[in-house]
């Protein structure tokens, strides 16, 4: 098991309008200045919590499709991915409902598009993130040779 220490810090007061700034750190790392989204009162120029879960999710994505890539000797040359984080209130309660992944991937000449499509769909099964949640996942992969 690995662990994963994080620091989250604000101040201020609750008594009356507050401001939703923090600072999340971790030894050996910069910090991020994180807030609610620009909707929930926050600073759009702060990563939100509905940004970071996207963003986790889609590393874990590209990280576990790049090794799988790796492994069958596929030859990735680039990944850009656009993700779409959706928060609905469903029941009274607000939660991601769905996160659509949509890489643009390009790979070397001659290279299989079909086994590239195949390992980033298998790349979902053994994404740690991607197998703690139960939001829907879109994945619109278009694969293209690398100049």
């Amino acid at each position: 098991m690995h662990e994963f220490p994080l620091q989250l810090r604000w101040q201020g007061s609750t008594v009356a309008e507050y401001n939703r700034n923090a600072v999340a750190s971790t030894p050996g790392k910069h910090d991020i200045q994180v807030s609610a989204a620009g909707a929930y009162g926050g600073d759009e120029s702060h990563w939100n919590p509905e940004d970071l879960f996207g963003t986790s999710l889609s590393t874990c994505h590209m990280l576990t499709f790049l090794a799988l890539a790796k492994k069958v000797r596929l030859d990735i040359r680039s990944y850009e991915d656009h993700v779409t984080v959706a928060l609905d209130t469903v029941d009274k309660v607000s939660r991601i409902t769905r996160i659509r992944l949509a890489p643009t991937i390009r790979v070397a000449p001659g290279t299989d598009a079909a086994k590239v499509r195949e390992m980033f769909e298998k790349a979902h099964k053994y994404c740690f993130i991607a197998q703690s949640i139960t939001t829907e996942v879109l994945m619109e992969p278009t694969v293209e040779e690398a100049a």
